[in-house]
């Protein structure tokens, strides 16, 4: 057997994918023989047996390492395996091509650099060729190799690997994927795997083992911002150890480390590594350690370390591009456990965004499960906040397994598109502060305006009707010798929130100080008609909580068809023609409120029906005959001054 390259470090994890019988393992088998990586004795060991059983022999063989396998004729295991070339070491990641074992290929996927995908020439892109490059997608990786088996059996037909080769780029790129090289090959017969024949002179391109060297490694994990998600917590009498494997990043001895999801930091006084036992003055990517902090901060199996200026966001909701295996498929309302790092958490499938055909790529919206095999882009939600790296901003990261009870239900990428990061600091930023406390108590006020103060939060889809029934409300309030204001979402980007744009985090400012801002006009007797968007359910739950005792949710309702159709803006024809981006129910999520404190129907109900629905509500909630007779428990707000 061929020594491993010595003069290289560097090792490449290759996946074989493609439909069954297309030839992975035949081309695996070949390739060990042909670069000289087989055990002393195992070719002529196997052509003994095939001798001996009266069936000719097959590279495959080779890879079958159970009888079992042999007589059905199909590989069911994920077999890893080792060989070099001249410039670097190589293990390559049989995964195998039956739809009943797709789960081993995405095991063995997940650890791989790169892919080569096998097509045969004779049938050309099949239905699991298009699923498992799909899945090479799904799971980030971008450098691929295909290759087109069996040119044998075609005559070596030029003609037939351009037609081939085509149809394999087309699909490909249709899901956002480059061939890097197509190579037409024989495994059966060594074509153009380590050496070059003459049965191809019309072939001018690499050999496969010529255009896997030429592969790049990726960026090294240790170039990604520190990411340090806690395994365990070891304690040697009074010494407090914290062990687990440094995923990205590199950390040293006197940095301060940050945890989330709890927002507390403490400096490296130690970092010790095992079997040496040894104390170290650095720790990088890949490395297991403990670490011993100078503070006793509260850490657990789970809690994510990383430096104070590259977090991970915090967010109890995200997406995911998922790949369901169970046979129970996948519902909305479904709870499942996810795992990602050292993290379990309990989440619940919010929303079902896409379901997608990997035949013909179309997208299901309005699906209402996710069967086995299928793919999928969810909404999932946790019940408590979760340190999380989308995968196109960390890979090591960004990768979910999803369980259901104690098997692996599926897997996927986490998305964060158009959802803000939902950390926020507890303490305000500006020191010398102090609340103004008020000699004018709100039933004062109430009794001099003859109403409490409210907040009225309107939330729904662009052209539900919140801003026209906000203003027809009003004038109906007003007339009732009652003080009401609107608070619009486009008047409100004039001045106060002019500095904000439309990301999900600029979205999320957006509300949090129309939240305080209505607070603070509550808290005087106003009757706040407060207008907006507010697409993420954080972000209406953090304006209630500026101000509880008067806050009331108000769903107008309509659906996105509905809205699209009325389009008093224009805007949804500019977001589907893309001049507007990030645009909520196009591009960017609206979650509907799940328990709102009233719902107005704009399908179903004529503008004066809603209107009397919103005014009856709001006087119902204001009027002293209701409210001046309850203890209002309202916190006095803060006024923030800072001394110059």
């Amino acid at each position: 057997m061929k020594q491993r390259n010595k003069k290289s470090n560097q090792q490449l994890g290759v996946v074989i994918v493609g439909h069954v019988d297309h030839g992975k393992s035949s081309l695996i088998g070949r390739l060990l023989h042909d670069t000289d990586s087989l055990p002393a004795g195992k070719k002529e060991e196997l052509e003994a047996i095939c001798e001996k059983r009266g069936v000719p022999f097959e590279w495959s063989f080779l890879l079958d390492a159970f009888q079992a396998e042999r007589d059905q004729a199909v590989t069911i295991d994920t077999t890893q395996i080792f060989f070099s070339t001249a410039a670097r070491n190589y293990v390559i990641i049989d995964a195998p091509g039956h739809r009943e074992f797709l789960k081993n290929m995405i095991s063995g996927a997940a650890q791989a650099d790169a892919a080569v995908l096998v097509v045969d020439a004779t049938e050309g892109v099949q239905e699991q060729t298009r699923r498992h490059a799909y899945m090479l997608h799904l799971l980030g990786l971008q450098q691929i190799c295909v290759v087109i088996n069996k040119m044998d059996k075609v005559d070596y037909s030029a003609e037939v690997f351009s037609k081939v080769s085509k149809e394999s780029v087309d699909y490909l790129k249709s899901i956002g994927l480059n061939a890097g090289h197509i190579i037409p090959i024989s495994a059966r017969e060594g074509d153009m795997l380590v050496e070059r024949n003459t049965n191809m002179p019309w072939y001018k391109g690499k050999m496969l083992t010529e255009a896997l060297d030429a592969l790049e490694l990726s960026s090294p994990a240790v170039a990604l911002p520190l990411r340090f998600p806690v395994q365990d917590v070891y304690r040697f009498e009074e010494e407090r150890v914290l062990v687990g494997r440094i995923e990205t990043g590199t950390l040293n001895k006197g940095d301060t480390i940050f945890f989330s999801p709890t927002n507390e930091k403490a400096v490296v006084t130690a970092i010790k590594s095992w079997p040496e036992e040894k104390d170290s003055l650095k720790a990088s990517a890949g490395e297991s350690v403990g670490i011993t902090l100078d503070d006793r901060i509260f850490v657990e199996r789970g809690h994510l370390g990383s430096s104070e200026k590259n977090l991970p966001i915090l967010s109890n909701v995200f997406r995911a591009n998922i790949f369901w295996l169970s046979h129970t498929p996948l519902k909305v309302g479904n709870s499942y456990k996810i795992r990602y790092g050292t993290r379990e958490a309990r989440v619940t499938v919010q929303s079902i965004d896409n379901l997608i055909d990997t035949q013909d790529l179309e997208r299901q919206e309005d699906a209402s499960e996710v069967a086995r095999n299928a793919v999928a882009e969810v909404t999932l939600r946790a019940r408590d906040m979760l340190p999380i790296d989308a995968h196109d901003m960390n890979a090591k990261m960004g990768r979910i397994v999803i369980y259901e009870g104690y098997d692996v239900a599926g897997g996927g990428l986490i998305n964060m598109e158009g959802y803000p990061d939902q950390r926020q600091s507890a303490e305000p930023k500006s020191e010398n502060i102090y609340k103004v406390m008020h000699s004018v108590t709100p039933d004062m006020r109430a009794q001099r305006f003859g109403h409490y103060g409210g907040i009225f939060w309107f939330t729904g889809l662009s052209g539900s009707g919140k801003s026209t029934l906000a203003v027809a409300a009003e004038k109906e309030i007003f007339e009732r010798s009652m003080n009401a204001y609107v608070l619009d979402g486009d008047n409100v980007r004039y001045g106060l929130n002019s500095d904000l744009g439309f990301s999900p985090e600029d979205r999320a400012e957006n509300i949090r100080r129309v939240g305080e801002v209505s607070a603070l006009q509550a808290s005087s007797g106003v009757i706040v008609l407060s207008a907006f968007i507010s697409p993420y359910q954080a972000d209406r739950r953090k304006a209630r909580a500026a101000a509880p005792s008067y806050f009331h949710e108000v769903y107008i309702k309509a659906d996105l068809e509905t809205c699209e159709s009325r389009d008093p803006k224009g805007l949804y024809k500019k977001a589907r023609s893309g001049d507007i981006k990030q645009f909520t129910g196009i591009d960017s999520p609206y979650e509907a409120p799940s328990n709102p404190d009233l719902v107005v129907d704009t399908e179903k109900n004529d503008i004066e029906t809603c209107v009397k629905q919103i005014v009856d509500y709001i006087v119902e909630n204001v009027g002293l005959g209701e409210i001046g007779e309850k203890e209002v428990a309202i916190e006095n707000r803060v006024v923030s001054i800072k001394q110059r």
